[in-house]
């Protein structure tokens, strides 16, 4: 498979982007299987799409690089004969004019999107070189505005390197041809059944930019989490036999991770360093008394446990820089050896890793690992993993000890710092989730070769005798079926709806069946 770049700026805040790197249609979706109105309502669409989802200050991945091309073709008038069809668009001018709507109406999208997208200067095509031209892009998505022209030359476009949206304007401007063919001449080239290989229904969006938004939004989640570096300290470990004999081989061979053993002897120096060196733990000091100053945070467990909480946090932030990592994780956590060693099981680490923008798990467990690092990127938030339980009445419970403080990426929610529970020591999280939150849920099964979603709502937030962090969730879908076909033990969780991008990432993935069951809710 082929290496995707992972240069990435590695600050705090929204001043932490990165350089755009190229990806292919192969590695970025194929190979991977083998391992509402005119331009004011337009933007209209975008800014209620980023409303939607709160601007985080966590860092920011890769930028989408996007090329977005104008295909038309130039009508000739014939004496006694049709010669025109259907569209607005038939000269130069007339595309050059849809052209200057275009670039407004990106300006627009990409100024109101809550990720970073790099729309590349507008192609326009209206001949077979500059389809070619244009299918060999290094960008990572093509927008193609079907204005008119021939299918061949849009069924070369979606057979390029690279994935393909497609804007039809029926209401929104400028009438388009392909609102009236794209269905049977494209997509069914002109039979009855769908044939066209490389693009469907769901690839192709009409007048509305917040439906351009979102499938971007997973474009860029996949893009950013194809080729995650991951640092697991002590060994890889999971919590099933499946996931320990498949989930490294899919992580890497599926989702190109780059794996990195620490064994336990060089963290353990990195610690003893810290603890030696007077500044560092002076700063240490610092964010500790800031954490607790805070009137959302309350603390029912020896202060020593959350020192010792950031002094394995400074040792993990060194770790992520020097190696450029994203995902950092430990063994065996709840066992004696990694307890020992930070004098604290790792939750309330766990959780201000992710609080900071990167990923960490419980477990070195690739199982949930893959699923939880493509939402964090999708979402532009924190994910939590937690244990799953049964289905009922339509209630959904999930729990752990290791749960981000801030899942909206801004505003942390209240928080008791306490013991983590099966060992009844160090320091743990016991977040009280809004009541009335969206959730997306997504639970991976243990072989690598399903994941399952639906959306809900938060209802409460119990203190049932079991890991700190619970919520118990409304479902908003098939609950009785989910709990009939259930896989899996982990789930992951996130603040907002983002089944429709998940969904639309994974269409790609080969190797990943993906089932909705809030798709008709």
């Amino acid at each position: 498979m082929k290496n995707v770049p992972r240069e990435r700026s590695r600050g705090s805040g929204a001043d932490a982007r990165a350089d755009a790197a190229g990806i292919s249609r192969r590695v970025f979706l194929g190979s991977v299987g083998a391992g509402t109105g005119a331009v004011a309502l337009a933007a209209h669409a975008a800014t209620q799409a980023a409303a939607d989802r709160v601007r985080t200050l966590l860092p920011f991945g890769k930028p989408l690089r996007v090329l977005p091309v104008l295909v038309y073709a130039v009508a000739q008038p014939q004496d006694r004969s049709s010669w025109r069809a259907y569209g607005a668009i038939h000269t130069k001018t007339d595309a050059e004019d849809e052209a200057r709507r275009i670039e407004t109406e990106l300006k627009d999208l990409a100024a109101n999107a809550e990720f970073p997208i790099d729309f590349q200067p507008l192609a326009l095509v209206s001949d077979d070189a500059q389809v070619r031209e244009a299918a060999a892009t290094d960008a990572d998505a093509i927008l193609v505005y079907a204005s008119g022209g021939p299918p061949n030359w849009y069924a070369a476009l979606a057979a390029a390197q690279t994935p393909n949206i497609m804007f039809i304007r029926h209401k929104s401007g400028a009438y388009y041809l392909y609102h009236e063919i794209v269905h049977w001449r494209f997509l069914r080239q002109s039979d009855d059944a769908m044939v066209e290989p490389h693009m469907g229904l769901d690839d192709i969006v009409v007048d509305d930019y917040g439906n351009v938004l979102w499938r971007l939004r997973a474009l860029y989640g996949l893009k950013n989490a194809f080729g995650t570096r991951m640092l697991a300290i002590g060994s890889l470990a999971a919590y099933s036999a499946p996931g320990q004999e498949l989930g490294p081989g899919h992580a890497r061979d599926v989702w190109g991770y780059q794996i990195e053993i620490v064994p336990y002897d060089d963290f353990k120096k990195r610690l003893a360093g810290i603890r030696s060196d007077p500044s560092r733990m002076t700063a240490v000091r610092r964010e500790v008394d800031a954490l607790l100053d805070r009137r959302d945070v309350t603390l029912k467990t020896d202060k020593r446990f959350v020192e010792n909480s950031f002094v394995a946090l400074h040792a993990c932030r060194d770790l992520l820089r020097e190696k450029d990592a994203f995902n950092i994780a430990f063994d065996h956590c709840m066992g004696r050896d990694i307890i020992e060693m930070l004098d604290t099981p790792p939750c309330l680490l766990e959780a201000l890793i992710n609080d900071e923008g990167y990923t960490s798990y419980c477990h070195t467990d690739l199982t949930h690992t893959v699923p939880g690092v493509l939402l964090r990127w999708i979402a532009g938030r924190p994910t939590f993993v937690c244990n799953t339980h049964l289905p009922h009445d339509g209630v959904f419970t999930v729990a752990h000890c290791a749960a981000p403080m801030a899942m909206d990426g801004t505003t942390p929610d209240p928080t008791t710092i306490m013991t983590h529970y099966e060992s009844d020591y160090g320091a743990a999280t016991k977040v009280e989730y809004r009541k009335g939150q969206q959730v997306t849920v997504i639970i991976p099964n243990l072989h690598c070769t399903r994941w399952q979603g639906f959306k809900g709502a938060v209802i409460a937030a119990p203190s049932l005798p079991a890991c700190r962090s619970q919520m118990d969730i409304r479902v908003e879908g098939d609950v009785d079926t989910l709990a009939r076909e259930m896989e899996g033990f982990h789930a992951q969780v996130v603040y907002g709806d983002y089944l429709r991008e998940v969904g639309y990432a994974l269409r790609g993935i080969k190797a990943l069946e993906w089932k909705n069951y809030s798709e008709n809710a």
